[in-house]
């Protein structure tokens, strides 16, 4: 096996630890009556398929996607819209980057939006992350932005007076029929100014910025085992 097959293989072991370490911190707080708010992408799906043991033990989830409502459903569990759920008590969820301070760059899948809104509407938010994840600054990974589509290209000449390099997503449509510009060579020192920065921008529905709502609790799998924190009282 090549190193790069056992670094990916590491990587997707410290993925279902977290993964299985939310499962640990959710565990004790079900109840018949229990709604969960689930993200997407492949630390979630690890999520769902562990959150399928447990199906019997809650009410149901409110997915942050289509793609995460259709794993939901394969593992029995039902999911409801958001609107008929009220505030859930968790939403766990991976992240593209985090930092110490627990501000986020989430939509490498293109969930940004409803990621956001579901995260919004939940009590805590779970952030589930193998160490790689763990930045000092925000930027690496690129930031999505989800734009109206006739807007798309007016918001890209925005975006670099910004200092971006905005690059369209071909051939990706959200679930809401948008559009993706991923902003690269973009590293941000003030994520809270910056996500209102970008939602300023007419035509923008959403950015990938979780720096207002950012996570409550990280569960960082890292090579000596998962680490558990909180988000500081000061920066809530």
């Amino acid at each position: 096996m090549s190193a790069r097959s056992n670094a990916a293989q590491r990587q997707n072991q410290l993925k279902q630890a977290v993964a299985d370490a939310a499962i640990d911190e959710i565990a004790p707080h079900l109840a018949a009556d229990t709604i969960i708010g689930v993200g997407t992408g492949s630390t979630a799906t690890l999520f769902i398929k562990a959150l399928g043991k447990l199906k019997d033990r809650f009410a149901a989830a409110v997915a942050s996607s289509d793609a995460s409502a259709e794993l939901l459903k394969a593992e029995g569990i039902d999911v409801v819209d958001l609107n008929s759920a009220g505030t859930l008590p968790f939403y766990v969820d991976g992240a593209d980057e985090i930092t110490p301070d627990f501000a986020m760059i989430k939509g490498g899948g293109a969930a940004l939006t409803r990621e956001k809104i579901v995260a919004a509407g939940s009590t805590t938010f779970i952030c589930i992350a193998d160490g790689s994840k763990l930045v000092d600054t925000l930027g690496q990974f690129p930031l999505p932005v989800e734009v109206i589509p006739m807007a798309r290209s007016y918001v890209a000449r925005e975006l670099v007076k910004l200092g971006a390099n905005p690059i369209y997503r071909e051939g990706v449509t959200t679930d809401n029929g948008n559009q993706i510009l991923d902003l690269y060579n973009f590293m941000i020192e003030d994520p809270v100014a910056m996500e209102d920065t970008l939602n300023g921008i007419t035509g923008v529905v959403c950015n990938g910025l979780f720096a207002h709502r950012g996570a409550d609790i990280l569960l960082l799998g890292r090579e000596d085992g998962v680490v558990r924190s909180e988000r500081r009282a000061s920066n809530a």
